[in-house]
């Protein structure tokens, strides 16, 4: 004699004994097997940066700044507002941070009057890296000091550079992630608050993993390349070092 076979009834309190094993076990599948989905697809997922972001292998390690005390430097303007401040024994070529104010604007000041002039401004620092970022929401302070020549500016060649447009808060720290096709909406809404542009390469180049952007002319980048913000392009134009950064001189494609 065949055993019975389950019969559904809709309106019994408990599941037939088959149907009941069926659940229980569909139920610890789901429990256990979306956490594991979870860890799976976050580890395929690209690498928003760690600590060790745009750091090339054997670079100095930079030493945390001062906070809130206010930095004093040299104020170097365009391609965008960058704070230059004394060389020591770590730092041969000094140190050079780009300038932005608070949310998505590049600031509350007009740095092209104070080119050249030592200031100090106060603000917090964002780094990730290589990246330093002093955000500020208050004009620099011009010192009644004198200020030492502007670093100039050594021509490292023609590059062919593979890499994204970002902006340099987000890029510094201010957003995970702060690069990729995913913050591309972010960056060009910072960009277009004129918070600076930089070009994080796919390869280093001279030592840098990241370069402040600048169009053919040494001029602000955008809106010219608004277009190319948050994708994998190449560009290719002059490169020169500037202290302890890279300024890419790039033309559109």
């Amino acid at each position: 004699m065949s055993a019975p076979e389950p019969f559904f009834i809709g309106w019994a309190k408990r599941p037939g004994p088959g149907l009941g094993r069926f659940l229980a076990v569909a139920a610890l599948a789901v429990l256990a097997g979306l956490p594991l989905a979870g860890l799976v697809l976050g580890g395929l997922a690209d690498d928003p940066a760690d600590a060790r972001f745009a750091t090339m292998p054997g670079a100095v390690t930079l030493a945390d700044l001062p906070q809130p005390a206010a930095l004093r430097g040299l104020l170097l303007e365009g391609p965008t507002p960058l704070l230059h401040l004394p060389a020591d024994a770590a730092h041969p070529r000094g140190r050079t941070l780009l300038l932005s104010g608070d949310g998505k604007v590049g600031g509350p000041f007009d740095t092209a009057a104070a080119h050249g002039r030592m200031v100090a401004v106060d603000g917090f620092v964002l780094r990730r890296g290589s990246i330093e970022m002093l955000v500020s929401g208050t004009p620099p302070v011009l010192l009644d000091e004198p200020a030492p020549s502007p670093p100039a500016a050594e021509p490292l060649g023609r590059w062919r550079i593979t890499g994204e447009i970002c902006d340099g808060k987000c890029a510094a720290g201010g957003m995970r992630p702060g690069i990729g096709l995913a913050h591309r909406a972010c960056a060009t809404l910072c960009l277009d608050g004129e918070i600076p542009a930089i070009f994080v390469a796919t390869q280093p180049i001279a030592g840098h993993a990241v370069l402040v952007l600048a169009d053919a002319r040494g001029g602000a980048p955008l809106p010219a390349f608004r277009d190319l913000v948050g994708r994998r392009v190449t560009l290719e134009g002059a490169v020169e070092r500037r202290a302890d950064i890279l300024v890419f001189r790039a033309e559109l494609p």
